[in-house]
């Protein structure tokens, strides 16, 4: 498996450190969410402090952007950095999409969110190899590209796109169209094996490809000590209540327990969520083990199911370095951090 991490949410002004370890730890890719700020921005800050650490987006809200805006910004990106963005997208849920984007919400998620990527895609191949734009959709209709909004060919024209997801459909979507998918933290080995996997599969078998052609991303619950136990009990709890992720609690026959979070969420009652969320509720959903003991536990977890994963707490200087170190010894570049967790490139 290969070592990711997450961008904290924060200033821009902080990103250059942060790429710089993750370089230093043998990050694969460094990702950035859209929660609080714009996913894309810090992209050119990773790129120019660093020679080899990927970028991307996990994940970009696609539904709030026309398939322009994706295809300019991540050409450009791709462009700036020599080939080492990813974009990753995700639909979010309907009430955020209408209610904080402002953007309407399709009668069909999936087939939206496949139009989006087919619609960029067409406009790469226009500006790459110099064809017409002629792309007729349900959703999107593009006939235009003069020359002068035509950025011309790149590099690096070959953007990998990843696709986010929890129910079957946009898994299959990943296996059909997507060079990756992202596994929701709220997930179990068993969600894993019974449902993503033979959906993905199922969308790559229609397109004619195999679960090799995707790269399956997840971001992982790690907890190392009592105080990260009963943070993560809070962020189970958060997402269980959560009716469109309700389908990875059926894999367990935990349906009941979502439909009296999701009660308690209605009512505001937040501090007594995490009381329902039992032991072997967060064995399911978290990596629980000592810092040394993480890399066998994530081997023994996500061996066949995962190809890189990405822990659910950010890479931040000075935390949680010693399981960072044991993490970057056994999936990355092997630096350790030194005693006080500086950073030996960072200026002065």
């Amino acid at each position: 498996m290969l070592l990711d991490a997450a961008l904290p949410v924060g200033s821009l002004r902080r990103v250059p450190e942060v790429a710089r370890l993750a370089e230093r730890l043998g990050v694969g890719c460094l990702w950035a969410s859209e929660t609080q700020h714009d996913p894309f921005l810090p992209g050119p800050l990773v790129y120019e402090h660093t020679r080899r650490l990927r970028f991307g987006t996990a994940i970009a809200v696609a539904f709030a952007r026309s398939p322009t805006v994706l295809a300019h910004v991540a050409w450009d990106l791709a462009e700036h950095s020599g080939g080492r963005f990813i974009l990753g997208l995700g639909t979010q849920v309907r009430a955020h999409v209408e209610r904080r984007f402002g953007m309407p919400w399709p009668d069909s998620a999936v087939a939206k969110l496949r139009e989006q990527i087919l619609a960029v895609r067409a406009l790469w191949q226009c500006w790459q190899a110099g064809e017409r734009l002629s792309f007729r959709g349900r959703y999107h209709t593009l006939t235009l590209m003069s020359p002068f909004f035509n950025p011309g060919p790149i590099p690096s024209p070959k953007i990998p796109i990843y696709v986010a997801g929890v129910n079957p459909g946009l898994v299959r979507l990943a296996g059909e169209v997507a060079d990756g998918f992202c596994v929701h933290p709220l997930h179990s080995p068993e969600y894993l094996r019974t449902v993503v996997l033979p959906a993905l599969e199922a969308g790559a078998r229609r397109a004619g490809r195999s679960r090799r052609d995707v790269a399956i991303s997840a971001s992982v619950m790690i907890a190392t000590n009592p105080q990260e136990r009963e943070f993560l009990r809070s962020q189970v709890a958060f997402y269980a209540s959560t009716p469109s992720y309700r389908p990875v609690l059926a894999v367990h026959g935990w349906e009941e327990v979502g439909a009296r979070l999701s009660a308690l969420a209605r009512a505001g009652r937040w501090s007594e969520m995490p009381k329902l969320v039992t032991d072997r509720m967060l064995e399911a959903f978290c990596v629980l083990a000592g810092p040394e003991e993480v890399p066998d536990a994530l081997r023994a977890r996500y061996a066949g199911l995962v190809d890189r994963f990405t822990p659910y707490l950010p890479l931040v200087p000075g935390e949680r370095q010693e399981l960072w170190s044991v993490l970057a010894r056994a999936f990355g570049g092997a630096a350790r951090l030194d005693p006080e967790g500086a950073d030996p490139q960072a200026s002065p």
